[in-house]
């Protein structure tokens, strides 16, 4: 099976225009894209959340060893 030709593409999109009419056709398409964006955020991790800001941020508290070792022998 090869590649989808430019007749491939015509032949779809007219048989979609028949099945859906040409009124819900945007409708239909801003459903696939809001769905595929959905998918590559979920995928990359982002869990569908465009900002960070509503993820809590962790502290740390920064050990180094020289500064507890010299501060323990006074």
């Amino acid at each position: 099976m090869g590649a989808l030709s430019p007749w491939h593409i015509i032949l779809v999109a007219i048989v979609a225009l028949l099945l859906f009419g040409p009124n819900k056709l945007p409708e239909l398409g801003r459903g696939f894209g809001k769905m595929f964006r959905e998918f590559k955020d979920a995928t990359n991790g982002n869990g569908g959340n465009s900002s960070t800001d509503d993820q809590p941020t962790i502290v740390r508290k920064e050990i180094n060893p020289e500064v507890s070792n010299s501060e323990s022998n006074k």
